[in-house]
């Protein structure tokens, strides 16, 4: 069973300055994911604003227009910061506020902090432009960039007492945030193919075709079936929010309710993109204000977590 601290040790002013500057940072650069953390106690939503904090600024490095080495440097300067959080080397008063609000979050909830190794892997596997033959490959990169902070995010909001198959819940976590992760690469194929980037496993293109357009730009020939690939790929994301919605039944309420709230806010996008494929071709494709306000409400009542345990027993059944 995977625990959390409820109360944070005590926080001194430059620890508590450290935290607002990371909730400043989620609130201006992850709408959706500031909006699900609203839904946490303050603790908790501090120590998720100082991992999202901390990740942005790798996936920035990333997505700069440093050259290849020098993103590859930063990435290691970024990885060795890591190390002296883990060592505990960050003092209170260290002039990085995300370093000093990670630090104080590793002490006050069990944080598996080796999974940002795995983000900064996932990012330099960015910066080599990779490019994915199979579903397989491209699993291994969300693992990297989606499923650690899946596995981060378990950390802080632990499991309940008793709660039936927690052994398993980092497994869930994991498969959720691979959800995510491919509704952000159907969200962003537009957005991505104008940086020279391509996601989307190369098996799956050629099945479509698809493989030109997507070498060449934004637009795949007139002759393909792009509706058919994004409905192909909309069913494995769906078969992973499945998967995923297993770890709902093991959180306590609030952590519940935020992870259902955001996964909701996904599983909406993923609705709109199969409507119409062709969107994604456009520009991004997002949700309203209100649209969000009631996932969050849906996923405060619990509708989603009770949803998700009935899966559960059905399937033992």
């Amino acid at each position: 069973m995977i625990r959390t601290v409820e109360s944070e040790p005590h926080a001194a002013a430059p620890v508590l300055a450290a935290y607002s500057y990371c909730e400043a940072v989620t609130g201006q650069q992850a709408r959706n994911f500031a909006y699900g953390i609203r839904l946490l106690p303050t603790p908790k939503r501090r120590a998720m604003s100082a991992l999202y904090a901390f990740s942005r600024r790798v996936d920035d490095i990333g997505d700069g227009a440093l050259a290849v080495e020098v993103k590859a440097a930063r990435l290691e300067e970024t990885r060795a910061l890591l190390t002296r959080v883990r060592d505990g080397s960050v003092d209170e008063d260290d002039t990085d506020p995300v370093a000093v609000a990670l630090a104080h979050a590793g002490t006050a909830f069990p944080i598996p902090l080796d999974a940002l190794d795995e983000l900064i892997g996932g990012v330099l596997m960015d910066v080599r432009g990779e490019h994915y033959e199979t579903w397989d490959d491209l699993k291994v990169y969300c693992r990297c960039v989606a499923g650690s902070i899946g596995r981060l995010s378990l950390g802080v909001f632990g499991t309940e007492p008793g709660a039936r198959g927690a052994e398993r819940a980092p497994e869930y976590a994991d498969t959720l945030g691979l959800a995510l992760q491919l509704t952000n690469i159907l969200r962003d194929v537009r957005e991505d193919a104008e940086s020279g980037r391509t996601y989307l496993p190369a098996d799956d293109l050629a099945k479509f075709g698809c493989s030109a357009g997507f070498a060449a730009g934004p637009l795949p020939p007139a002759d393909s079936d792009f509706a058919g690939l994004v409905h192909f790929e909309v069913r494995r994301a769906r078969a992973l929010f499945a998967e995923g919605y297993r770890l709902l039944p093991m959180l306590d309420r609030r952590s519940g309710a935020c992870v259902a709230a955001m996964a909701g806010i996904y599983r909406r996008l993923l609705d709109r993109i199969e409507r119409e494929p062709e969107a994604v071709l456009r520009g991004r494709v997002s949700l309203p204000g209100r649209e969000k306000a009631y996932v969050a409400v849906r996923g405060l009542s619990g509708l989603d977590a009770r949803h998700a345990s009935r899966r559960t027993v059905r399937r033992r059944v």
